[in-house]
């Protein structure tokens, strides 16, 4: 709930944004496969939405534009013979991945019993449990239903005997052995089983195996993937033979995603991004997870700004505007493999001096850690870094890219213990700067920002200089920090 109210803060006060809350699509208006409008129905206020528009991203999940607007899309897993997959059945089937109920448990420092509803599953010995880890190891992942079913319509049936198996699983642990779960209490539980794979559209490409596995670069590149193939058994739950209920295949990482795997092949005007791009069902055992799904939004959010301004549809950005596309994504913080960002050439002539460490790489176009290579300006406090221009420079934008500490993975927990170690701020994240340029021999101050919480800070100005410096004052914690960039234009 705190996460949804940081996301809504952030909604709620965009301009040119405007939210529509529990609200169902239910029609949509097509004219020669162009969309017209989108018609929905707002439960909570019973009142229908109609929206007009040029362009519509579907980033449900379940494609629902696809029933309403007859856009191409397909649901189940392909046969080997369709894209070449080893790792494909040899015949085509409507089976998915299931959805799963995630539950949350507590430490309260004291024995706490539990008493199940009466209409929970019971599990009273470890037969079936062998290879499903229920202990405090375990985010219940494999507490999976529905592949065998429809898992769009069928999803509010899949939700009951997900808590009803959810529930038996807890009462297991508490009930019957010992698994270390005796001061626990279930804290909370997810009512809206979370979906693995649904329907999938059809875009100019399709991502397949092959094209992870091999990783093939595509000159249209707008986002990677790095999760392995992760193809869960449609039996979920009640898969049986003493395997776990999951496959896991290594993929080269990062690979690429086009472009072209994020609009409709035959709605004119239609993109998407999410787990419902344009991929075959092993491919989308890796690109479902919600890191590469928030760079596909990132990337579809983009293209439809240049394809509003340039007036042409999704597939003209493929066929005119993807260097710019990708160039614009770059200069907002997203990472495309094998791609740099560019360096306005009076940046790349200035003169640059620094009072310690190793500046260069903040002017190399990589704003990340990539193998061994830091692409980083390593500093300490108190040190500063300054460039000047051959002749005054007229500035609009000064950018900074600070360390969040990519590298650390961060998952949403599912155990909380007495005495939890609150996340904080990356130790390595810059939190006090001096941002200047220089005027007529004389400087003045752009940003001086005490409590930074941000990698990516970007500083709106409207200056002419002839030089530009950032003073690093305290990091979060860390003696030692990297800066990637110092950009300006």
């Amino acid at each position: 709930s705190l996460w949804d109210s940081v996301m809504y803060g952030k909604v709620i006060n965009q301009e040119n944004l405007t939210l529509v809350l529990n609200c169902s699509c239910i029609e949509a208006k097509t004219e020669n496969n162009i969309i017209m409008s989108v018609k929905g129905w707002q439960g909570t206020a019973e009142t229908y939405h109609i929206v007009n528009a040029k362009y519509f991203a579907d980033c449900s999940g379940d494609s629902i534009l696809s029933p309403l607007t007859g856009a191409k899309s397909r649901m189940g897993r392909e046969a080997q013979s369709e894209y070449g997959e080893s790792l494909a059945h040899e015949e085509a089937d409507s089976k998915t991945m299931g959805m799963s109920c995630i539950m949350q448990l507590r430490d309260t420092g004291r024995p706490q019993k539990y008493t199940p509803p009466a209409w929970a599953n019971k599990y009273p010995t470890e037969e079936g449990l062998e290879n499903k880890l229920h202990d405090l190891r375990t985010n219940f992942w494999w507490l999976e239903l529905g592949g065998e079913q429809d898992c769009i319509h069928d999803t509010e049936e899949v939700r009951h005997e997900l808590l009803k198996t959810a529930l038996g699983i807890w009462d297991h642990m508490k009930n019957y052995g010992d698994h270390g779960v005796d001061n626990y209490v279930l804290d909370w539980m997810g009512f809206l089983p979370g979906k693995r794979e649904s329907r999938r559209y059809i875009g100019d490409h399709v991502l397949t195996q092959c094209d992870i596995e091999e990783g093939r670069k595509f000159e249209d590149v707008i986002a990677y993937g790095g999760w392995p193939m992760d193809d869960h058994f449609p039996e979920g739950f009640n898969h049986r033979g003493g395997e776990q209920t999951n496959r896991v295949v290594e993929t080269p990482a990062p690979y690429h995603i086009p472009y072209r795997c994020l609009y409709s092949c035959n709605i004119y005007n239609l993109f998407f991004a999410g787990r419902n791009i344009s991929v075959t069902h092993l491919a989308m055992s890796s690109t479902r997870v919600m890191g590469t799904c928030s760079l596909l939004g990132q990337a579809v959010g983009t293209a439809a700004s240049i394809a509003v301004r340039e007036n042409v549809s999704p597939r003209g950005i493929y066929e005119k505007f993807i260097p710019e596309l990708q160039q614009t994504l770059i200069e907002d913080d997203v990472y495309i493999p094998g791609m740099k960002r560019n360096v306005a050439p009076f940046l790349k002539n200035a003169r640059m001096t620094y009072s310690n460490g190793f500046a260069e790489p903040l002017l190399n176009g990589l704003d990340r850690v990539i193998g061994k290579d830091e692409n980083a300006w390593l500093c300490k406090a108190g040190d500063w870094v300054k460039f000047e221009f051959d002749e005054n420079v007229k500035l609009s934008k000064v950018r900074i890219v600070f360390d969040s500490d990519l590298c650390d993975a961060k998952r949403m927990p599912h155990v909380y213990p007495l005495f939890e170690n609150l996340r904080a701020l990356p130790e390595c994240l810059v939190k006090s700067y001096t941002l200047s340029y220089r005027q007529d021999g004389e400087w003045f101050d752009i940003a001086s920002v005490e409590d930074n919480f941000v990698r990516n800070a970007v500083h709106k100005v409207n200056i002419t200089a002839d030089a530009i410096k950032l003073t690093i004052n305290e990091s979060h914690g860390a003696e030692e920090f990297r800066v990637f960039s110092l950009y300006a234009e």
